[in-house]
This record gives C-alpha cells, sequence and structure tokens, in this order.
C-alpha cells in the first residue's frame, strides 16, 4: 500500500510521524474549545511549527541524495549564519567570513562524494589551518585569538557535527555480510530519538525533578530529568533499532543510552554559550521553539557520535 518510492519501513515510520503531529493539532484544538480562558499561542506555534519541520525534514531524507545533501546543507548554512548573529566578529573579517561560509558547500561536497577521508579532515585540519592565515593577511591583530576560535567552533558545531547526519545518507547499503542499512532509516532513528530525549527529559523534570544538576548554566536541569530521559531513550533506541537500523538489540540499547547522555551536553552546551552571550533563545526563526540551534543543539553532539559508534561497529 505504499505508493512512494521509498521503502515500506519508512513510509509507515513516517505515517507514525504524522499521525502523532495530527493527534497533537487535535488535542490542542480541543483544548483550546474546552479551556478558551487559558493562553494556547505558544502551544499551538511550538506544534504548528513542527508540522514545518516534518515536512523539510521528510523532503531531506524521501527524495533523492541530491535534493537530500541540499536541504541538510541548507540547515547548516541557517545554523552558521544564526550563530554568526550571535557572536561579536570583527568588522576586518568580512573576507575570512566569506571563505567560512564558502566551507559549507564544500563539506556537502565530499558527502556527495562519498569521500570519507576528506569529509573528516576538511574542517577541523584545513579550515582551522587556512581561515587564521587568511585573517592574518588582513594585519589586524586585535582580537585575533577570540575572532579566530570563535569562527572554527562555529563551524564545528554547526556545519562539520550536524553533517555527520547527512553522511548516514551515504554509508554503504551493504555492510558486515548479510546486514543492510538504509541512510533515511539511520537519520530518521537518530533524530527521532533525539528529539524524543528532549521531550522526556523535560517531562521526567516537570515530574520528578528536585535536585538541579547545574543550575548556573541551565537552571531548569535536573538530575531526574537527564536520567528519566537517558533511560527513557534508551529503551525507545531498544525498541525501533532492530527495525530502522542494522544494529543489534544490544547495540541499539547502547545507541540510545548514548543519544539520551548526549543529547544532554549538547543541549547544556548551547545554554552555556547563549548564557555567555546574554540571549535566552538564538533565534525567532522557529515561532514557539526559538532559533533553528534552538532546535539543532542536542544534535551538534549525537550526530556525530552515535554516527562514529555505527561506523566503528558495523561499516
Amino acid at each position: 500500500m505504499n505508493p512512494f518510492p521509498i521503502s515500506d519501513v519508512l513510509f509507515y515510520a513516517l505515517c507514525v510521524i504524522f499521525a502523532v503531529l495530527v493527534f497533537a493539532s487535535g488535542t490542542i484544538a480541543v483544548l483550546g474549545w474546552r479551556f478558551p480562558q487559558k493562553d494556547w499561542l505558544e502551544l499551538r506555534q511550538r506544534v504548528r511549527t513542527w508540522w514545518w519541520i516534518v515536512a523539510v525534514f521528510v523532503l531531506a531524507i524521501s527524495v533523492n541524495r541530491a535534493v537530500s545533501l541540499l536541504v541538510m546543507g541548507f540547515v547548516s548554512f541557517l545554523a552558521f549564519k544564526e550563530y554568526l548573529t550571535l557572536v561579536p566578529t570583527r568588522r576586518a573579517d568580512h573576507l575570512p567570513l566569506l571563505w567560512a561560509y564558502l566551507a559549507i558547500p564544500i563539506q556537502y561536497f565530499w558527502i556527495w562524494d562519498g569521500w570519507y577521508g576528506m569529509f573528516i579532515i576538511f574542517i577541523p585540519v584545513y579550515a582551522f589551518l587556512f581561515l587564521p592565515m587568511r585573517m592574518v593577511l588582513i594585519g589586524d591583530t586585535q582580537g585575533f585569538l577570540r575572532a579566530a576560535s570563535t569562527l572554527h567552533w562555529g563551524l564545528m558545531t554547526t556545519v562539520f557535527s550536524l553533517s555527520h547526519m547527512a553522511y548516514l545518507l551515504v554509508l554503504p547499503t551493504d555492510v558486515t555480510g548479510s546486514m543492510k542499512g538504509d541512510g533515511a532509516l539511520l537519520v530518521l532513528f537518530l533524530v527521532v530519538l533525539t528529539q524524543f530525549n528532549d521531550v522526556a527529559q523535560y517531562l521526567w523534570g516537570k515530574s520528578l525533578g528536585r535536585a538541579k544538576i547545574i543550575p548556573k548554566v541551565s537552571p531548569n536541569k535536573t538530575v531526574a530529568g537527564m536520567l528519566g530521559g537517558a533511560l527513557t531513550t534508551t529503551l525507545l533506541g531498544l525498541m525501533l533499532g532492530p527495525i530502522l537500523t542494522p544494529m543489534s538489540v544490544e547495540h541499539s540499547a547502547m545507541a540510545g543510552l548514548l543519544i539520551g547522555l548526549t543529547g544532554f551536553v549538547g543541549d547544556v552546551v548551547m545554554s552555556a554559550v547563549k548564557r555567555d552571550l546574554g540571549v535566552k533563545d538564538s533565534g525567532d526563526l522557529l515561532p514557539g521553539h526559538g532559533g533553528i540551534l534552538d532546535r539543532l543543539d542536542s544534535l551538534t553532539y549525537t550526530a556525530p557520535l552515535f554516527f562514529h559508534f555505527l561506523r566503528y561497529l558495523y561499516y
């Protein structure tokens, strides 16, 4: 009954996601009708934005490799652009910033080409060496170290880390003998668990959270929220891994735990950056959610770590 040129597993998984969104939209409509005195605006905005996010995500994983990489490259561009609007940059660094932007299509070209060796060193090595050299040629040494390190940290988090999610799409389809992997399903597994972990941490923290874990960085994060989210994500990974990935049950549970714990780390690291910059949200691109970095913060950690976990064990 699958009318689209995608695998049956992916088709039915996307149907479940859309069903959840329909249920959420219907629930909010009923709540708004039942309790009109309450303000449901933020919740409506959140769910409406999720529809857009899921639509873009489906486009990114279900058409073909070229479209997938274009969409994911554009997401990296938006994240890097948003990051640069937050951090202070020197007036003299316009040309190095242009070179930094050019690193985005080049990084995604290596993925399209399947050149793993260049993909894994281009930004950590070549961009790291080239951008400070280009900044030196300008001749302005005031704030040089801060400017160079800020620029490279942005490239590493918004482009290099997130591009690991795109490389899941080009991993070989035949792995370790009889096992097979589908890149779109691997991306789906990673993104669903990462986003589920955010929600689970929030719910566990609201329900049982008492002890703050790092109140100076993120006052709402609790020990119960982190542990409850990680354990719930481990359970979900154990159930979905054998269906969506080539992983065994044991490795699926380990992947779920890895995503649960490191998703928390990515969240609080980006919170520390925003607190340092004196902002609550990274932007307003996604109504109800904040900026694109607010939505992708956990993925900046889970994407590269899940990728290398999977690649080490199965490719």
